[in-house]
């Protein structure tokens, strides 16, 4: 079992019945709903929201039920993944450029246990480049704004055209080095008009769950 799978399956023993559980997107996500599922078999009894489309096929897929947003009030527990986590437990998120839904899951969820592999701990954000979902309309004077930050902003392409998210919109990765305040930047970045959202996620967690190579788990 790799460590990415090991620390979902230890994120899924916090689910009880009845609870409505937020779906994370990404490769230690699709582990959780792997879990989740099997519990479900075991007898365990949930409703789900999911961040990405492709989660929520994945669910239905495997028979978690998914609720529309419009049935629910809050989220009990949301289990998701990150690409950078710093020793004060902030986050970058967006490698799987579902960062927006991710944010409104985690906003608006009592507990949110992020899950990772060793290799994200890190002791300051910014070696991974930091994604911002940007709107499509005049998006290279925002690519230019972003770039006014001292960042390189590059626009996220696939198949030789720009990604566009399950929103209809950009991903510019900046790559900022290292950030030094987690919490100014998101300020920043949310002044700037043409910008939707970013991928930090300051002070949203308390549970970390980190898998490692060697077999263990620990949590943060």
């Amino acid at each position: 079992m790799n460590a990415k799978q090991l620390a979902a399956e230890e994120a899924v023993t916090h689910i009880e019945d009845g609870m409505i559980v937020g779906l994370g997107t990404g490769s230690t996500s699709y582990f959780a709903i792997l879990g989740l599922a099997a519990r479900m078999k075991e007898g365990l009894r949930i409703q789900a929201v999911a961040s990405s489309q492709g989660s929520e096929d994945l669910a239905r897929q495997l028979g978690i039920p998914i609720l529309p947003f419009s049935d629910i009030e809050a989220i009990d527990v949301t289990i998701d993944g990150a690409d950078e986590v710093d020793e004060n437990f902030n986050l970058i998120k967006g490698g799987g450029g579902a960062l927006l839904r991710e944010k409104i899951l985690a906003a608006n969820s009592r507990k949110f246990i992020v899950i990772v592999d060793d290799s994200k701990l890190v002791r300051r954000l910014g070696a991974f480049s930091l994604p911002v979902e940007i709107i499509p309309f005049a998006y290279e004077l925002t690519m230019r704004n972003l770039a006014a930050l001292d960042c390189k902003p590059t626009l996220r392409s696939s198949e030789g055209k720009p990604f566009v998210t399950d929103n209809g919109n950009y991903i510019a990765d900046c790559a900022f080095g290292v950030i030094e305040s987690p919490a100014e930047l998101s300020n920043r970045l949310k002044s700037i008009p043409g910008v939707v959202e970013h991928g930090l996620f300051v002070k949203m967690t308390e549970t970390v769950i980190v898998g490692s190579g060697e077999g263990t788990i620990a949590y943060l």
